[in-house]
């Protein structure tokens, strides 16, 4: 029994719920989803068409995905994370011309809120508005296509509230977004856009979504310098990127109950490299401790977290890829160690760790009885100095030779102490909040 339930705690959950969508009030009854209206747009509109461009994402040659994007400086263009980050380049046109620009490089990403901030070297282009603040309930939502003969079209729809879906505040509306909108800037009346469309499948049933806007006026806010290359997306490092983070002395998680600084080993290069970027680009800001289980640790780092309400499930998303299994000699499971879960073998055989999250052993103290059972049932055998630092200081011994050890805490295990105290609901789920506000570098 005590295996399974630490197990349990290490993977990221295979399941969710039907998400609740939530309305004003308990009582109050939403309007009922309208069909998209195409109808020619009013005066104002056109002028937007050279805002608003069409584009395919290419790896070399090779065709990958096709959506929209819109101008939100004279030379950026914001669109779905999720449509180019397997891309090297894009080709794209705005709606206003038939002429082809390419881009490879991007300022800026949001990988929880699937947004991406592209640099355009080769046009200017003039801003659409964004909306800042919340959009009202029942508001007229729009977004714009132009048709083979280059006729714009202005399709109609509504406001129906803002939910969460899969861990991201959206706005749920009725326009029907195609896939080859994906990315389009959806309107309200005074044509200043909302957010970034897109449509999924959300309790059985297809719907449309917006990205608001306030997350790409925060992107717009936190520019990565310098610009990278799409490329980049799909690589953790290059041998200088690699230098420059072997150099770094620690990182400061901090968290609503104080500071833990941690290091992490050069050993596993890649888990390292993909830790530094993902801070560098504020993915773990304001992210839950979600996973809290006494005797073992604590866990943090999942995409579905920030947004969290009482009672959401949480645990299962990721930053959109994995990491390898790299299991190094000499780094296991005491206390105070830093590694990475993972699915479980079943469904995942070569053990392929999660890309962002991560847990910090606090552990406990074992007798050589408990050790020995261990080996046998994993059939894994500990080293004289395992031992020893089990049975003195503590730790997970059963994770050893299974589980990717990166890094280890140097000062702040008190903090790591009293979270693993903290009183849980039944998925260890911590029953008050704490967050990981920020993690800091120390160069």
């Amino acid at each position: 029994m005590r295996t399974f339930v630490v197990a349990f705690l290490l993977v990221p959950l295979l399941f969710s719920c039907k998400n609740k969508e939530r309305g004003t009030g308990e009582n109050q009854k939403e309007p009922e989803p309208k069909k998209t209206e195409a109808r020619a747009p009013e005066a104002g509109w056109e002028e937007l068409r050279q805002s608003v461009v069409t584009f395919d994402s290419f790896d070399g040659t090779r065709i990958l995905e096709s959506g929209q994007g819109f101008f939100v400086t004279k030379n950026l263009i914001a669109t779905r994370y999720s449509l180019v980050n397997k891309a090297d380049n894009i080709v794209f046109s705005p709606l206003d011309s038939d002429e082809k620009f390419k881009c490879s490089k991007y300022v800026a990403v949001d990988r929880i809120n699937d947004i991406i901030l592209l640099k355009v070297d080769s046009m200017e282009r003039a801003p659409v508005e964004l909306f800042q603040g919340t959009a009202p309930n029942t508001a007229k939502t729009m977004y714009l296509s132009a048709s083979s003969g280059k006729t714009l079209q202005l399709f109609t729809g509504q406001m129906l509230n803002m939910t969460t879906v899969q861990g991201t505040k959206l706005y749920r509306i009725t326009n029907r977004i195609r896939k080859s909108t994906f990315g389009a800037p959806v309107f309200v009346s005074n044509r200043q856009a909302i957010g970034i469309a897109f449509s999924d499948v959300v309790s059985y049933e297809m719907q449309s979504f917006a990205i608001p806007s306030i997350y790409i006026v925060r992107l717009l806010e936190k520019q990565d310098e310098p610009v990278k290359t799409l490329e980049s997306l799909r690589s953790f490092s290059n041998e200088e990127v690699a230098a420059a983070n072997r150099k770094i002395k620690g990182l400061v998680l901090e968290t609503d109950m104080g500071d833990i600084t941690i290091r992490l080993f050069n050993q596993t290069p890649e888990y390292r490299d993909n830790f530094i970027r993902l801070v560098k680009e504020n993915y773990y800001d304001s992210l839950l401790i979600h996973r809290v289980i006494s005797n073992f640790g604590i866990q943090t780092g999942a995409a579905d977290t920030r947004y969290a309400e009482e009672g959401d499930l949480v645990g299962w998303k990721g930053p959109g890829y994995t990491l390898p299994a790299h299991i190094v000699p000499g780094l296991y499971h005491k206390r105070g160690m830093i590694g990475s879960p993972r699915k479980p073998d079943t469904q995942n055989q070569r053990r392929r760790s999660d890309g962002s999250q991560f847990y910090i052993v606090t552990g406990r103290k074992y007798f050589d009885k408990e050790l020995d059972e261990i080996e046998e049932e994993n059939g894994y055998k500990f080293s004289s100095e395992q031992r020893q630092a089990y049975k003195t200081i503590g730790g997970a011994p059963h994770l050893d030779g299974t589980y990717t050890v990166f890094g280890e805490v140097i000062s702040g295990m008190e903090v790591a102490d009293q979270i693993v105290q903290v009183e849980t609901d039944r998925q260890w789920r911590p029953l008050e909040n704490i967050r990981l506000k920020r993690v800091r570098i120390l160069n």
